[in-house]
């Protein structure tokens, strides 16, 4: 790919941090955060990501190179996180290869459920800041009082497009989730099949360690219950599956939830899957996600008691 369209500043950025500038562009991304992954004069090959940062940056990016120097399946970083204007940018190695897995079946879910019991393991042992605020679609606890987060690129959008049944869901959820009191811990919670890459049976790597969160274990635990199955447009996992996932999930652990802690975990689901509904809603995006919260928020809820 051609180096034109790089961002200005990258160039510098890369020969001041890296040791050499950019000679080629392996690829590019532009979603919540701007990532390119480059070769370097000399041949060495790096990923290069850039986002609008409220002090998040520094505590995940710390955090990953503590999971990869304890042989975690994740790209080691490379930089600290350096500011450049109002961006937040760092270097990680390029860790290619592996490939996506899709399914929903409740194997499927057991199989991610064993890599999420392990990050949240590993991720027990870091210390530090918390990246706060929670990414958006986690942020059920910053609404202002309100059902969503303040999204601008979305506040400004009609909001009729979004379907009543996706913002009851959504209220009804994060009600309970803010009735929960539990304590917080750290997590990745955009723990989804586009972000994780398998060789054979064996999990090669887990990506966008930019959405860890801070929130109760239980919530992250059920969003990703919920999630796990996304690769593409977000969508909801069935709920058979997403109990499976749960019940692995406390297997492995070694540690069952309280009956409080379950209901949370319901509810995290709820909440995640009816914020990605009304992102697609409102920008035209896939119904999917939607659909499938219309057909399972009553049971979902009933379990969350909501």
């Amino acid at each position: 790919m051609s180096l034109d369209g790089l961002p200005g500043w990258l160039p510098g950025w890369c020969r001041e941090h890296l040791g050499g500038e950019p000679a080629g562009v392996l690829f590019r991304s532009r979603q919540v955060s701007m990532v390119f992954g480059l070769r370097l004069a000399g041949g060495r090959e790096v990923v290069v990501k850039a986002r609008a940062d409220g002090g998040r940056a520094a505590s995940c990016v710390a955090a990953q190179a503590r999971l990869a120097e304890r042989g975690f399946p994740c790209a080691r970083p490379l930089t600290p996180v350096v500011g450049v204007g109002a961006l937040a940018v760092h270097a990680e190695e390029f860790r290619p290869g592996g490939e996506v897995l899709h399914g929903d079946s409740p194997e499927m879910a057991v199989r991610c459920a064993e890599v999420f019991a392990r990050l949240m393991a590993e991720l027990a042992g870091v210390t530090g800041a918390p990246p706060l605020p929670n990414p958006p679609w986690v942020r059920w606890d910053d609404t202002g009082g309100g059902t969503w987060p303040a999204i601008g690129f979305l506040d400004c959008l009609d909001q009729s497009a979004v379907p009543a049944h996706v913002a009851e869901a959504a209220e009804r959820a994060r009600v309970r989730l803010l009735a929960g009191g539990l304590p917080c811990v750290l997590g990745h919670a955009a723990f989804e099949a586009q972000n994780l890459r398998w060789r054979g049976r064996r999990v090669w790597a887990v990506h966008d360690w930019d959405s860890l969160a801070w929130l109760p274990e239980a919530a992250l635990a059920g969003a990703a219950s919920g999630s796990f199955a996304s690769s593409g447009p977000p969508t909801l996992a069935p709920i058979e599956s997403s109990e499976a996932f749960l019940m692995a999930y406390q297997d492995l652990r070694g540690r069952s939830f309280t009956p409080e802690e379950l209901e949370v975990a319901w509810a995290a689901g709820v909440w995640m899957a009816a914020y990605n509904a009304r992102e697609m809603a409102l920008c035209g995006g896939s119904p999917a996600g939607g659909d499938a919260l219309r057909a399972q928020a009553p049971e979902r809820l009933r379990r969350a008691r909501a």
